[in-house]
Formats: structure tokens, sequence, C-alpha cells
């Protein structure tokens, strides 16, 4: 059985891809229109969708957060900003100034989580941290703790099961059938969690330690190629983002950080 062929995402370099969207990041949030940001997040759900072939169904769940906190958003600005011509929604009367720039802030968090996704799902971790050793010059105290740390993250879940069906092993009193949900036998295992994984993170310390990480300077077994494609892609992707802005200040939809304090 072979493995899939890596996307296009998955192949471009992740320190490349990495500065792409921090810059896309802090742009955005020098707009407060609601039609750029959207802009953005459509054409980001799509490059997830066709050039990341993320599953449809992962997207939308990994939206869950975002749309969360961007609803929170818009009900407090809708609420708390005045001015603007009164809107109806219903029931509700409320200022149109609040309504626009609540719209905006939730499409604004929406693009920013979105792009957060394109890192996440699209972005090995060890080749992530190993291209920033290589090509940011982070070092590698910082790269390998960073690794170390993501591989204990990873293994949480499989402990926290371990811990739940030794917990049940070990009770006289317990009856077939699923495992305690009671807040005593939750806390206790998330008491036995807390401390196997302060006590593996001591180990991995001495591990690191004792294999020299810090003494100096350091190879990489497989190292993340870094090529003119992946330079081309962050430029393309950045010119298609001034390309809309542009487009956007020539209509006159674009507006900035001033209409927060209007």
């Amino acid at each position: 059985m072979t493995a899939p062929h890596p996307t296009l995402l998955e192949r471009w370099n992740p320190t490349v891809k990495l500065a792409t969207v921090l810059v896309l990041s802090t742009a955005v949030l020098l707009v407060t229109d609601p039609v750029t940001p959207a802009i953005g997040w459509v054409l980001t759900v799509t490059a997830l969708l066709v050039l990341g072939r993320v599953p449809a169904r992962t997207l939308v769940l990994a939206h869950v957060p975002f749309v969360v906190f961007a609803t929170s958003l818009l009900v407090v600005n809708v609420v708390t900003r005045p001015g603007g011509d009164p809107v109806s929604l219903g029931p509700f009367t409320v200022g149109a100034d609040g309504l626009t720039i609540g719209i905006a802030l939730a499409l604004r968090t929406l693009f920013v989580g979105t792009l957060s996704l394109t890192l996440v799902l699209t972005t090995d971790p060890v080749r992530l941290m190993t291209s920033l050793h290589q090509h940011a010059r982070l070092p590698a105290t910082w790269t390998f703790a960073v690794l170390a740390a993501h591989r204990l993250l990873v293994e949480l879940p499989d402990a926290w099961h371990t811990i739940r069906c030794a917990q049940a092993v070990r009770d006289p009193r317990r009856r077939p059938g699923p495992l305690p949900r009671s807040p005593r036998a939750l806390g206790a295992a998330a008491f036995a969690l807390l401390v196997g994984a302060v006590r593996r993170s001591e180990r991995l310390t001495v591990a690191l330690e004792s294999r020299g990480l810090g003494s100096g300077p350091r190879t990489t077994s497989r190292p993340v190629p870094l090529g003119v494609p992946d330079v081309v892609a962050a430029l393309a992707v950045l010119a298609l983002a001034t390309a809309v802005v542009t487009v956007g200040v020539v209509a006159g939809w674009v507006t900035g950080l001033g209409a927060l304090t209007a």
C-alpha cells in the first residue's frame, strides 16, 4: 500500500507558507469592511478544498470555534455600537454601523481562522520545525523542544484512555459497562494524566540534554527543500490579495481602521 501523494499545499515550504499566512493575517487587520475578508475567506476555503484536498467535514468541524468567536464579536458590536440608520432584525432594531462593523469583524475572524487552518491541516509538524531550523535559523533548542512537546500532546489521548481503563479495572465496585463519568473519576484521571505528562516531560528533557541539544550546530536527517516554486507561490498569493484590495479601493468598498472610531 503506497502513501498518497502530497498535495500542492503540503509540498509548499512550511517556512514560506507560515510567512505568507502571517502577512495576510496582519494585512486583513487593517481593513474594516465586510467584503474584503469575505473574499479572502472564500478563496482560502476553495484553496483548502482543491489544492489541499482537505475533507469538507474536517473543514466544517475545524470552523466551529471560529464561528463561535465570530458570532460573539457580531453580537457585541450590534448591541454596544451605536450610530447609523436603524435596521430591523426581526423584533429588534439595531444601528447600521454596529451591524456593518460586527459583520466585518466576524468575517475577519473566519478569514484569519481559515488561514491558520491552512497551516495546521496541510503542514507536517516535523517538516515545519525542520524548515524553521533550516531556513528561518531558529535555534535547535526551540525547534526540537516544540517537536518534543507536540509528540507529548499527540500521545495524551491514548494516555487518557489507558488511565481510565486502569482505574476501572482497579475499582472493585465497578460493574460491567461504560467507564465511569462521575466528576470524581474524571478528576482523578485528569490528575493522573497531568502527573504522567510532567514525568514524561522530565524524561524528554534529560534525553534531549544527553544527546547534546543546544551544544552546537546540528544537521537534519531529512532536510526540507526551499526552491523557486515556493517563493513564486507566495508571491502569487500576495499578488492576488493585493489585486482584491486594489479592486476594492477602486470600487469603494474598502474601509480602514478609521471606521472603528467614526
